[in-house]
Formats: C-alpha cells, structure tokens, sequence
C-alpha cells in the first residue's frame, strides 16, 4: 500500500516471520552479505530511483553493523525506512541472556535517524509504519527506525487486515516575511553568487527553482559535491563545482549577497572552512540545525524548492556578467590546474567522463578519485552519488549494486583498494542478482589520501599501507568478469563493460595524487 517493490537486508533469528512475510508479498529482496552494505544499498536505491529505502534488520549485531551507513544517509538527508526486529517483549529491558539482546537497541540509533520507534501491540504496527514513511521524506528526510518485537511478529493477532493506511508528507514552506527580506536584499544586489547544495537536488522541483532564480539575478552558481547536477554543468551560470579552489572561494566570498541553498556550508564546501564571507548571507535549508551554523545569516527554514519559488516571484529580472563571471572561474580553475603535475589525474576523468554514458548515475567512495570527482566530473544527464556527508569507506559499491538492480540500468562505482574491502562480499551480491554494475578498483596499495594528508602533515605515513588480494582473481571467483588495465586503457574498458550485461569489475593500480587548492 506504500508502494514499496524492494527490500534490502540478511535475515537473523528474531526477524525470520518479517522475512517469511517477504515469502508472501510481491516484494522483490536483495540480500546482502553485511547489514553496513544493505544499508548503503537501501540508501542507493532511494538515491537512484527516488522512492525510500527499505531496510530490514536483524536484532543486536545485525542492527547495530548498520549505524555506520545509516549515519551516511542521515548526514545526507536520504529517506530510509528501517524495520528492525527485538527480543520478545518479555525480554525487553532486561538482562536475560536472550540472543542478539541489548539493554536498549533503540537507543543506539539515535545519533543516525531521524526518530525511533517500537510496536508493543500488533495494531501499532500499520501507523507507526504509516508515520515513519512519512517521516522519512518529509524534509529534511532521513532514516527512520521502527523496531518490531519477535513474538509481536510471529504470534496470531485478532486485528483485521490491512486495507489503507494514511500518509502524509510534509513540504516545509518559508515564512513571508524572510522571503520579503531575502528578496530585497537580492533585489539590491550588485554581485550576487548562489551556493547551491545536496538539498536543491533532493527537492522535488528543486533544479528547476535553482535555475529560474538563477537566471532572473543573472547569478553565477557554484555547486557543492551534494549539488552537482542541480544546474547543468552546460548552463552559462553554472560556475561548476571546483569548490577545493581558492578561486571559488573567492568568488564566494567577494559577493554583497550570497544566497547559499541546501548546505551547510560545512569543512568540504568551505575550502575546508577557509571561507569568509564579506558580504550578506542567506540561508535556506530544511534542518534548522545547520542555519547560521557556520556563518551570520538571515536564515530561512525551508523545503529549497519552496523557498526559492517564493524568492522568484519577489526578485526583478535583470542581465548582467554572470555568464562572464561563471566563464572566467572555470578558466581560472584550468590555468591553476596546468600549473600543477596532475596531468595523469586530469586525463583519467576526462576518459572516464567519456566512457561513462551521459545518463549513468555513478557513485563514489572516499578515495583519491572520488575526491577528484567531486570538483572535476560533470554528472550531465546522470547523477552523482558520494559518501561526503558522513565521509565513511565502502558506499559506492553496494550503493551501486543496489541503484542497478532498483533502475534496470548500468551504474558506475569507484573505490579504492582500501574501500574496495569493505564490499568486496558485495560481488555475491551483485552476482546473485545479475546487476548491471561496473566497479571500478583504483589500487594503489593503500589508505591513498591518508597517505598523503600524514606525509603532508607529519613527513610520513603510518598504518596506511595494505596488503590486499588479487582483485580480479578474486572478482572471477565470484563469477565476475574482471580485468586489469592501465592508465591509458581504463576508458576504453570501462566503455566496452556498458555494452555487456551483469557485473564487471575493472582494477586499475595507479598512483593518484590530489591537487592542491592554490
């Protein structure tokens, strides 16, 4: 009655009649093989499709594997709905020695979701299910949790079936009187610049808002990692998303208004909190947490694209350089670029780029080329997907996995050796799915960018070296098709893995090396 067609999770003791429900529905399961990547894999496929996630969990260790990617998609804002199992009633809050238990489950959830939740009778259930749905997208979405006892779930109950259940979303809408406030100080500025984050993309007509009051100021826009795609990168405003750049962070800050929209303008989007704005702010975001968190600002509590509607209709149409000030960012972009030694880095995204087709939805690990992607790649007709929010290893490729299944489409991972453990259990996964994924394993015999920050910092690296499998071997084992390239053959083999069908993996040891922000 939700809608729902998938479900991610690994069955476990107390949660075998949810699982068995399963049996008896039209639900579609994807089982993992660690309750982390069904985590990450519910948070891929709301990512990719749209829709929420659906996570089933065991109780105790199952549960509570699955913090470290439910801390991702809270960072993020990404609506998952978590069912978790419990212990019999019986046992609750007591130290009985039952299997999987916890003096308080709940609990350990609070810091990844949005509300916790537990049925003690089974008609408690279809609400509690009903509001956490609801919840869960209602901006800013998240995870939600709602924990169901085991006798709850096995035991015969007198309640009727289920026939409807009531939802109900909720839009939040900026106050009239901050919407007049931001419009005059728009109206009257001379350089205004627009910061526009993961919120404008996850907001339903968000893009399109971006690009009206965008182009009614005549304001370039800088994307951050979250936003990219929220304008085109093709659009004469789009200033890109070079936001390690001191250029950017310049132009940021040399506006009179800058109007920063679904971010928190947190260390990342900050140049690593090196920006100081000079003139105005004005904050949109739908977590008032994060208003004013990092910089004074007339802050607005608001759905992005709400806010940004109401801020068109009060902004006057004019023309201007924008188009020439976005233009000239990227250019100065590019020459800092060509004065560095990351030649090698600059042509594997642009062959990656050009072997990726232009719809793609990709995803990216925390590793040196991800890192890149999150400045240089251009996402065009796709998405791009990335761990930023809450930084931990191992989301591109259950996340992926997931995306492909949930789509139909191929999608494009990229992690490093490092990364790449955390999901290698995965190629069961996609193996046993027959999912549409390429995996790119970028293997540079370690920790890269931890690497690179302790030698940076200290004059050498410790714990950052790893000794690691033979990543195709090991792929092939699986059933996955595997190869190893070099620099100057990786497009062409991640171009031929989008004519085949199932999933391919594609290692290549390289060397990367970051650029430097100056």
């Amino acid at each position: 009655m939700l809608g729902v067609s998938h479900v991610f999770g690994i069955p476990g003791q107390n949660a075998l009649a949810l699982f068995d429900a399963i049996r008896r529905s039209d639900l579609t399961f994807v089982s993992s093989r660690v309750e982390n990547n069904s985590a990450f894999g519910a948070d891929g496929y709301a990512r990719a499709t749209g829709e929420v996630g659906v996570l089933f969990l065991s109780t105790g260790p199952g549960a509570l594997t699955a913090l470290g990617a439910l801390q991702e998609a809270y960072a993020t804002g990404v609506p998952l709905l978590v069912i978790v199992s419990q212990v019999p009633r019986a046992g609750m809050g007591l130290r009985r020695g039952m299997l999987h238990q916890l003096d308080d489950q709940r609990r350990s959830a609070v810091n990844v979701t949005k509300s916790t939740a537990i049925a003690r009778h089974p008609s408690q259930i279809p609400s509690l299910l009903a509001d956490a749905w609801s919840l869960a997208q209602s901006a800013p979405a998240g995870p939600v949790w709602v924990e169901i006892p085991q006798d709850l779930l096995q035991e015969p109950v007198d309640v009727p079936p289920v026939t409807s259940v009531a939802t109900s979303v909720t839009r939040r809408r900026p106050r009239v009187e901050l919407v007049s406030a931001a419009g005059a100080l728009l109206d009257s500025a001379e350089r205004p610049v627009i910061l526009a984050g993961g919120g404008v993309r996850r907001s339903a007509g968000g893009p399109a808002a971006l690009v009206s009051i965008a182009e009614r100021l005549d304001a370039p826009v800088v994307s951050t990692v979250g936003g990219k795609g929220a304008i085109p990168f093709g659009h004469p405003l789009s200033a890109a998303s070079w936001i390690e750049d001191r250029h950017t962070t310049a132009l940021l800050e040399d506006a009179d208004v800058l109007l920063a929209v679904g971010t928190a303008m947190g260390e990342v989007t900050s140049n690593y909190f090196t920006l100081a704005p000079k003139g105005r702010v004005i904050h949109i975001d739908a977590e008032a947490r994060v208003l004013e968190a990092n910089h004074p600002a007339l802050g607005i509590h608001a759905d992005a694209a709400a806010a940004l509607t109401a801020l068109a209709g009060q902004v006057t149409p004019r023309t201007g350089d924008g188009p020439a000030v976005a233009a000239m960012l990227r250019t100065a972009v590019q020459d800092r670029l060509a004065g560095q030694d990351v030649a090698a880095e600059l042509t594997l995204m642009s062959d990656l780029r050009a072997a990726v087709p232009v719809a793609a939805q990709t995803f990216w690990d925390m590793t040196i080329a991800g890192y890149w992607a999150w400045s240089a790649w251009d996402p065009r007709d796709g998405e791009f997907h990335s761990a930023q929010g809450a930084g931990g290893l191992g989301f591109a490729f259950p996340a992926a996995v997931a995306a492909a299944i949930g789509t139909g489409q191929r999608t494009f991972a990229v992690t490093g050796d490092g990364g790449a453990m955390y999901g290698i259990a995965e190629l069961a996964t996609a193996r046993q799915h027959d999912a549409d994924v390429t995996w790119l394993i970028v293997d540079d015999g370690g920790y890269g960018i931890l690497r690179e920050y302790m030698t940076d910092t200290f004059g050498q690296a410790t714990a950052t070296e790893l000794d690691r499998p033979d990543f195709v071997a090991l792929a092939q084992s699986f059933g996955v098709p595997a190869q190893r390239v070099s620099l100057e053959g990786v497009g062409e083999a991640i171009a031929d893995t989008f004519t085949t069908r199932g999933p391919a993996v594609v290692v290549l040891p390289a060397l990367l090396r970051m650029f430097a922000p100056t």
